[in-house]
């Protein structure tokens, strides 16, 4: 796949690897992975098109109008017309040597979730959410991978936003290079360049995620069923009259706000509130980690959900879905067209979704306060590099984002 720098979109101004065998469990609780030595062997979901794409790029990407695998090409690409394409990866992209000039071998995506509200400049938000999509080359499985927000990074410089390098927080890296006019882009470009440098890998795609716009595709599809490890309080948002708000809107009123409790327990929740608690990390105990487990969960049960007949069915909610799924996210797949990379993956199912963690879950923490990637995690991004993610999960089950 063609995707070096000079054949990117032009920036705006302002063993053989195999399968994580089926006795690993994904994700425990409804519909999740059986434990070893469990149950029947699985059967392959002939999902419809349009739902694998909520697997591709981070469940948001449901964009076709309900046609099998067999829809044309042309239908999928006018469906995705209105998606945003712009140059995210800059450097970070893979090399004709690494394979970047075909979709054949492994697919590596960079996907940043930005927490952007209206009253914010582009310039002033950071990308706590970082994860990497890995589909190895058999193209029959995907790993999604959570990088610690507060990880400590060595972020290089970028002389277009005039930033001169040094050591931060990661997440750091997307307000950085989004300074004097580098917006988005900017920020995803020294973002996949940070952590290119960090861990080796260069990028097939990359997507920036609103998190904002995720509410509207959660609200097309109903609900997404959740469920809550830990009863936490709210940071972000209490209810007036009612109605949930933002925190800082809810004083304006001058009214009495009631804090937004999430209760322990599975549960069908709205888009704001699967988003409320997708965005937690105080009061939970492992902090960013278990919002990193928390937002992979909303992610496959919004890919879940997609595959749901009742949304496949409703002309209206589908067209509802592409619309507020193009809204949600600007993507980068260097110039090959949407359809193709789309059908390059059709064998990958929401059931193919296994989610990854880095620390085992927990607290590594330098004596700058930062967080640091121990060995295990290090071998992990080797081996996404060297394809054989598989093997290493086999070997090292504590990887998996399970949830007790």
């Amino acid at each position: 796949m063609p995707v070096q720098t000079s054949h990117r979109p032009q920036s705006l101004d302002p063993g053989a690897p195999g399968r994580v065998p089926p006795i690993i469990p994904t994700q425990p609780g409804p519909g999740g992975g059986r434990g070893p030595g469990g149950g029947k062997k699985r059967t392959k979901r002939k999902d419809p098109l349009w739902a694998r794409l909520t697997l591709i790029f981070g469940a948001v990407l449901m964009m076709t109008s309900g046609i099998a695998i067999v829809g044309s090409k042309a239908v999928i690409g006018q469906a995705t017309s209105g998606i945003a394409q712009r140059n995210l990866l800059g450097d970070a992209g893979k090399s004709d040597a690494e394979g970047g000039n075909n979709l054949d071998g492994p697919i590596d995506m960079l996907l940043l979730g930005v927490d952007a509200r209206e009253r914010w400049a582009a310039d002033n938000v950071r990308s706590d959410t970082i994860i990497i999509l890995h589909i190895p080359a058999s193209h029959d499985q995907a790993y999604l991978i959570s990088i610690p927000r507060d990880t400590e990074a060595q972020i290089p410089a970028d002389s277009k936003s005039g930033y001169r390098g040094g050591v931060d927080k990661i997440n750091a890296a997307f307000y950085f290079g989004a300074q004097n006019g580098g917006g988005w882009e900017g920020g995803a470009r020294l973002m996949a360049k940070t952590i290119k440098n960090m861990t080796g890998i260069s990028f097939d795609g990359a997507a920036i995620i609103n998190f904002g716009g995720f509410k509207n595709v959660i609200d097309a599809l109903g609900t997404v069923r959740i469920c809550v490890s830990h009863e936490v309080k709210s940071h972000h948002m209490s209810m007036v009259d009612g109605k949930p708000m933002w925190n800082a809107d809810a004083r304006k009123t001058g009214k009495h706000m009631t804090p937004v409790v999430h209760k322990k327990g599975c549960q069908e929740m709205p888009g704001w509130a699967a988003l409320d608690y997708a965005r937690q990390r105080y009061g939970l105990p492992n902090g960013d980690y278990d919002r990193q487990q928390n937002q992979q969960q909303l992610i496959k049960a919004m890919a879940k959900k997609a595959t749901d007949k009742g949304v496949l069915a409703n002309p209206l909610k589908l067209k509802q879905l592409i619309d507020a799924a193009g809204k949600a996210l600007v993507l980068d797949i260097g110039t090959v067209p949407i359809a193709d990379f789309i059908f390059t993956l059709k064998g990958v199912t929401g059931n193919d979704l296994v989610t990854l963690r880095t620390n085992g879950g927990n607290f590594s923490t330098a004596a700058s306060g930062r967080e640091t990637l121990n060995e295990t995690s290090r071998e992990m991004f080797q081996a996404v590099k060297d394809d054989t993610l598989a093997d290493f999960v086999v070997a090292n089950p504590s990887v998996l984002s399970n949830r007790k």
